[in-house]
Order: structure tokens, then C-alpha cells, then sequence
């Protein structure tokens, strides 16, 4: 954005804080900042308030705009049709426009009378319909035959530390069950990698640790275990079967068991509105479990990966060129 010509308030990294401890910590200057930010821009007027993503800093900033008489839009929408759905009453009152990537959210918002546009997703756009196995195996030096899995444990230490060790039991019950199989791991950085390492210093896998390239394992590889997440949804543009894992503390998982109102956790089955992928949680998360339900999708994933076309076609939107037609038409409307 600063290439094209933005010019930042402040250093947006200072907005980049997660979990509770920590933002409590940082209260004091995120509401200053945005305290300054709302007279700045009530005193400046611009046509319109773009807010991307960041909901919780966002919306309330949003909220006191548009009382003030600027356009608002709200691009990402948080996921209140999983939890915490009464924010969509904030929202109504705070955004002019709601662009959503996906269009399960975009039905949502009409329910609750939110003027909303759907808009796809800028990563069906930039995902090719029909990878290339062998050229990404080549990128990768990985063998042009026989049968790869990706292992996608999460970019983040809590993930790495649960899921990681898991991951690895439930390859080695895969390679005892089809001699001759490898796997790929991308890591998402130095400190994921060396973690990592630490676990395999133990294991005998043919296994390959990438640094970063995760859409080049993707594309190289027959089927993925994966982690709940955004990445999900690249393994899905990748038309790449795939099983889905995640686990959380046992307090976190009860307290979000009563919360979450969707029937599913991973994107790809609530893109499709059905069970398209496994999902093992917590419990149900067992090596064997794991590998059980992945090894069928080496040989027959051909379900899965129809219902993945079908998904990336529908998100393949030009979503850069629609999410900026959405907005001029809000400005022009004035």
C-alpha cells in the first residue's frame, strides 16, 4: 500500500499484537492511536474509510466515521457467523459496506440487513485451476514419481507444539502402511524450522523441511495433512485432497464447543456446506485416526477435489477489481 502511494499515521506493526496478556498491555496505546485517528480523519473528510480486516480495532473506529459522516467499508469480514454473532448488530450500525471473500458470508449479512457484496477471493485469482505436480516437484527437487504428503502443521509455536509430534506419528503409521511414501514440510520460518528439527532429531522419515514455499509443496504433493486454518483453503485452490486436524488446551476447546454456532470448523466443508473433508479434533486427533483417514485419499480423492473446482471457480471472482468497483460505486453514490 505504501508502494502505491500511502501515507501511514504511524507504523502499522504497532497495531500487530495477538493473544489476551499482551494486548492488555498495549491498550493504552491502541485506544490513543485510534483515538487520534478518529479526529484526524473526522477533520480531514475523506470520501471514504476503508477498514481491512483487524475487526476489534476496526469497527469501532468505523462506528464514530460514520456518525460523523464519512462512508465506511469493512473489507474481511471477522467470522460472526461461527461466534459471537450479536456483532453483526455493531456492524449494521458501523459500516456502509461489508466486501466479503466468501459467499456463505456475504448470505449472512442479508439475513441481518447489512448492505454487503461479495467480492471472491484474491487467492483464486492468483492460484492457477489446474496446478503443475511435476514442475513443483522439479522447483523442489523432490522425485517427479511416487506419492508426497504434505505435512502442514500451522505457522504459529502453539500449533507447531501441538500438532507437530502428532503429524509425525501419524506419517510414520502412513509409511508403514504404503512403503515408499514421502513427505514435505513447509516451515513458516527459521524458529518453526528449528522446532522442527528438534522433533525429527528422533524419527527415521523421508521427509523434506522447506523453508516457507508452502504453495510449492502443495502443488507437488499427492494429499495433505493439514491444520484448521487459512491454509486450508490454499490446499483447496490447490485441488489437493486433504485431511484436517487441530487441537487447543481442553478448557479452550469446552468454552469454544458452547460458542461456535457452525456446524463445521474447517473452510473447506463450510465453503462446500457439507462434511466434504475430515475433520479430527482434539480427541478424535490420533495418529492412527490420521492416517486411517488420509490413505484412502491417495488412491481415490477424486470427490474432494471435484468439490474443490467447483468452490475455486465460484471464488475466482477478480476480487482486487470487484472489491474496488464496490467501493467507487459507495462513493459515487453520494
Amino acid at each position: 500500500m505504501q508502494t502505491e502511494g500511502l501515507q501511514s499515521y504511524f507504523p502499522l506493526e504497532r497495531l500487530a499484537v495477538m493473544g489476551l496478556v499482551e494486548v492488555l498491555g498495549r491498550l493504552p496505546e491502541l485506544l490513543a492511536r485510534r483515538k487520534r485517528l478518529v479526529d484526524t480523519l473526522i477533520q480531514q473528510r475523506p470520501d471514504v474509510f476503508i477498514g481491512i480486516d483487524a475487526p476489534d480495532f476496526n469497527l469501532g473506529l468505523e462506528l464514530k466515521l460514520r456518525r460523523a459522516g464519512i462512508r465506511t467499508v469493512h473489507y474481511v469480514s471477522p467470522s460472526v457467523w461461527a461466534w459471537r454473532q450479536k456483532r453483526v448488530l455493531k456492524i449494521r450500525e458501523a459500516c456502509d459496506l461489508m466486501l466479503t471473500l466468501f459467499p456463505f458470508e456475504a448470505r449472512f449479512y442479508d439475513d441481518h440487513q447489512v448492505p454487503v457484496r461479495f467480492v471472491g477471493h484474491p487467492l483464486a485469482d492468483t492460484i492457477p485451476l489446474c496446478a503443475d505436480r511435476a514442475a513443483a516437484r522439479l522447483a523442489l527437487g523432490l522425485p517427479e514419481q511416487g506419492t508426497i504428503v504434505a505435512l502442514m502443521p500451522g505457522s504459529r509455536g502453539g500449533e507447531v507444539a501441538r500438532l507437530g509430534e502428532l503429524f509425525l506419528s501419524a506419517a510414520e503409521r502412513l509409511r508403514a502402511m504404503r512403503p515408499g511414501i514421502r513427505f514435505v514440510m513447509p516451515c513458516a520460518s527459521p524458529e518453526r524450522r528449528l522446532q522442527l528439527e528438534q522433533m525429527l532429531a528422533t524419527r527415521d522419515l523421508p521427509l523434506t523441511l522447506l523453508d516457507g514455499r508452502s504453495h510449492e509443496a502443495l502443488a507437488a504433493c499427492n494429499a495433505v495433512l493439514i491444520a484448521s486454518g487459512t491454509a486450508t483453503l490454499e490446499a483447496l485452490l490447490f485441488k489437493r485432497p486433504m485431511v484436517v486436524a487441530y487441537s487447543v488446551a481442553p478448557m479452550t476447546y469446552r468454552i469454544l464447543r458452547r460458542l461456535v454456532k457452525s456446524p463445521y470448523v474447517a473452510l473447506p466443508n463450510l465453503l462446500a456446506q457439507r462434511l466434504l473433508v475430515p475433520e479430527l479434533l482434539q480427541d478424535a486427533a490420533t495418529p492412527e485416526a490420521l492416517a486411517q483417514a488420509l490413505s484412502p485419499l491417495l488412491d481415490d480423492g477424486e470427490v474432494q477435489t471435484e468439490g474443490f473446482d467447483s468452490i475455486h471457480r465460484t471464488l475466482r471472482c477478480d476480487a482486487s477489481s470487484q472489491a474496488a468497483d464496490a467501493v467507487l460505486r459507495l462513493v459515487g453514490a453520494r
